[in-house]
């Protein structure tokens, strides 16, 4: 392990998660990355129930439980109050699933970017609404099982490209990190909260339940999205200028798919058909990361 791994924990055991949960494991390294002195603003997701019943909480810091499509508005309140009391030191962090992000959420979320609120926004993608029965999300993949896009007509169209969206806000930081590397993950977190103005990280986070994996195979499956290329480790700085984290090993997209029983289904034309789309984003990716960082000529 890294030396400089935090380990001081801010998060309890006795949290009510499901074995193996992605959202549990990011949340106990966000906090180790933050410290004590974070405010944890919390939108209806699988957090609610995995915070623990009132009045216990899994976690020693202050959390704010909102509504679900408020996470960017509550952050932003809950910021100004701090500035208010002359706690600017203070770092606020918005916790969301994707459907409070992508979704519900996305609103919000895109009213504090534009504003620039100096708050940290991070979304563990566990691409479903899981806390409510594994329905599906716009973060849900092409041809994955959920609950309301069954095997029979399973979900239709890519997933939604939220770091895409989030950098055409121009905000100061942007990243995509995974529970797969934790240092990594760390690192990020820790950038966000030396920058100012929005930061948003969009984590990858296993559900074993909801993807149909064992729960000793969740980072199994964390680690093959990033090295079939599903899912990426990058940054993104005011956004224009992309930094590649770590080079995948360019195994085939079928290594990832065939573990989880969300994907069972598939035959080969599929699969190829997901395959192919992985590769036309990753070589954008790498365009985009070749390019030189923009400047504006007045």
């Amino acid at each position: 392990m890294n030396c400089n791994y935090p380990h001081e924990e801010h998060m309890t055991s006795g949290h009510l998660a499901c074995q193996a949960c992605g959202g549990a494991m990011i949340m106990r390294h966000c906090l180790k990355a933050l410290g004590e002195d974070t405010v944890c603003v919390i939108p209806a997701s699988c957090w609610t129930i995995i915070a623990g019943n009132w009045p216990y909480n899994a976690l020693k810091i202050p959390v704010l439980h909102t509504a679900f499509e408020t996470a960017g508005a509550a952050s932003s309140g809950v910021k100004a109050a701090l500035d208010i009391k002359g706690r600017n030191k203070t770092n606020v962090l918005a916790f969301a699933g994707d459907g409070g992000t992508f979704d519900i959420g996305l609103q919000s979320l895109s009213g504090a970017t534009e504003r620039n609120e100096d708050i940290i926004y991070v979304c563990y993608d566990n691409e479903a609404y899981m806390n409510t029965g594994i329905q599906r999300s716009s973060a849900t993949p092409e041809g994955a099982w959920t609950t309301t896009s069954p095997e029979s007509m399973p979900k239709q169209g890519p997933k939604k490209n939220i770091i895409q969206i989030l950098c055409a806000h121009k905000i100061p930081y942007c990243a995509t990190a995974n529970v797969a590397w934790p240092d990594d993950l760390i690192r990020k977190v820790k950038k966000a909260a030396e920058t100012r103005g929005t930061s948003f990280i969009h984590v990858f986070s296993p559900c074993p339940p909801g993807w149909k994996i064992p729960s000793e195979q969740s980072i199994e499956v964390a680690r093959l999205a990033v090295h079939t290329k599903v899912f990426p480790l990058y940054e993104v700085f005011n956004g224009e200028e992309y930094h590649i984290n770590i080079e995948p090993k360019n195994l085939p997209v079928e290594n990832y798919l065939k573990l989880q029983g969300r994907f069972a289904h598939l035959n080969v034309e599929e699969i190829k058909k997901i395959q192919n789309r992985v590769d036309y984003e990753w070589k954008v990716l790498l365009q985009r990361s070749m390019m030189e960082s923009f400047q504006l000529v007045m």
